[in-house]
């Protein structure tokens, strides 16, 4: 009886777990919020990933290049174009973001035309690249990006017509496919199966109906089985994940390298840089496979805490969406989130064994050029929208009025206070959006609007604070 007694907290203990609680409910409560939980995720990831990268990168990068630190070099490099991005995303009007993305994806498919024509370059069995000189561009990644903000862009002026699904799907489908099919013929099932996930975020999260979702994410798994089939080293990896004791110096190595390697790591792993698999034993160490190496080095702990910088940039991306009012905003951060996630989720899904290996980077921590650099303006689009959450405009502008100069991290980026947005009739918008003909449906999984008549997207344009409806802006 005793010893239950003891293991039953004490009422200082139960005092201070409550008080702890309390203090995290009003930190989740501030208006920035959201905005410091993307920056605190941005950069941890950014310098989590750098310091990878140098460990797992320089055995291979002495040996190709007889300088350990050559693949470390050109990722801060990269890193260094992303973060320009990132600031250039964040300070950019968000009027001005939806304006122009029907040009930016326009943009986007002519690169992925020119990478199929003589201009393309092959690098590891895929004509992905585009090469200028020294530098290399991969279309590819930043088409993720385009199409996200386009698709949310014509959803929402589709909005009024979501009960007809014709008029709802199209132009988005079909452009879809036609990026699809670009991707493949170069060909890269990794990449299309990210833009897939793309479409069927901006589907989900735009209320298409959930019948109508059903249809096409069950013709997207049919579809990503052929295409897994028709080339022979694509079905040779479903072949290893269904078996992998068939091919084990084949097809199945490199998953198989990458099992030994977080079996060797064990809880705490075997120290940072100690690791033997980046001796080439597991290909795309630095890349692709780079969580395996963070399992071996770090152990259980170093991979707790990747997933955990992905859950909360899960539930950041989530709530910026949840607590913004403008239609366009919520469905694009939606989107991206679940892009950045679920890609995420689908690298560490096949470097553990749930997954075929499919070649997807992980966001911000695997070595790569244009990815890291699309990613870290994917954060600065997510760091924009949360900073025009209605509460964190009010508290923006009205701390830059009391005070007369803005906060810490706005005079760090040079940030302006941000300017209340309401969503109207764009310079590439062939309709206005307007009030839905109807009540919304019940049950919907829509980030979509549902405005009333008189007043459908609301602007809050004084400095005070202003009243939110905190059952709108809370949990879901």
């Amino acid at each position: 009886m005793s010893g239950r007694a003891a293991l039953r907290p004490g009422p200082p203990a139960l005092r201070r777990l409550v008080a702890a609680r309390g203090r995290l409910t009003a930190w989740l409560a501030r208006p920035l919020t959201s905005l410091h939980l993307v920056l605190a995720v941005f950069g941890l990831l950014t310098l989590f990933g750098l310091v990878m990268v140098l460990s797992a990168s320089n055995v291979q990068a002495y040996t190709e290049d007889g300088w350990s630190y050559a693949v470390f070099v050109r990722q801060l490099a990269y890193c260094g174009v992303g973060l320009v991005l990132f600031w250039v995303a964040l300070r950019m009007p968000v009027r001005l973001l939806r304006g122009t993305s029907a040009v930016f994806l326009l943009v986007c498919v002519l690169l992925l035309i020119a990478v199929l024509t003589p201009l393309g370059t092959e690098s590891g069995g895929a004509q992905s690249w585009l090469r200028l000189g020294p530098l290399s561009f991969q279309p590819s990644e930043p088409v993720k990006l385009a199409l996200a903000l386009w698709g949310a862009h014509v959803l929402v002026l589709k909005q009024p017509l979501r009960h007809q699904w014709r008029q709802l799907l199209v132009p988005l489908v079909p452009v879809a496919v036609v990026i699809f099919a670009l991707v493949m013929l170069q060909p890269d099932l990794g990449t299309t199966i990210t833009l897939a996930a793309v479409l069927l975020g901006l589907l989900w999260f735009g209320g298409v109906p959930r019948e109508l979702f059903g249809a096409i994410m069950l013709a997207a798994i049919a579809g990503a089985i052929t295409m897994a089939g028709i080339a022979g080293y694509r079905s040779a990896r479903v072949e290893s994940f269904l078996h992998p004791g068939a091919d084990p110096q084949g097809a199945a190595y490199q998953a198989r390298q990458a099992m030994y390697s977080l079996a060797d790591g064990g809880w705490w792993g075997v120290g940072l840089g100690q690791g033997s698999a980046k001796w080439d034993y597991l290909p795309n160490a630095h890349n692709d496979f780079i969580f395996a190496i963070i399992g071996e080095e770090l152990g259980f702990l170093g991979c707790l805490v990747v997933l955990l910088l992905f859950g909360t940039l899960a539930h950041a991306g989530m709530r910026i969406a949840a607590r913004n009012t403008d239609p366009w905003i919520k469905l694009t951060a939606a989107t991206l989130t679940a892009w950045l996630v679920g890609q995420a989720a689908i690298n560490i899904g096949y470097v553990v064994g749930l997954l075929p290996v499919t070649g997807l980077p992980l966001p911000l921590i695997s070595s790569g050029g244009t990815s890291v650099a699309v990613a870290m303006l994917a954060f600065g689009l997510l760091a924009n929208f949360a900073r025009h959450e209605p509460q964190a405009v009010s508290a923006l502008r009205a701390g830059t009025t009391r005070s007369g100069r803005p906060g810490m991290i706005s005079r760090l980026l040079r940030l302006r206070p941000p300017v209340p947005y309401a969503s109207g009739s764009t310079s590439s918008a062939s309709t206005s959006p307007g009030p839905p003909s109807g009540p919304p449906s019940s049950g919907s999984h829509s980030f979509g609007p549902h405005p009333p008549r008189r007043a459908p997207y609301p602007v809050h344009t004084s400095a005070r604070p202003v009243a939110v409806n905190r059952s709108r802006g809370g949990k879901r």
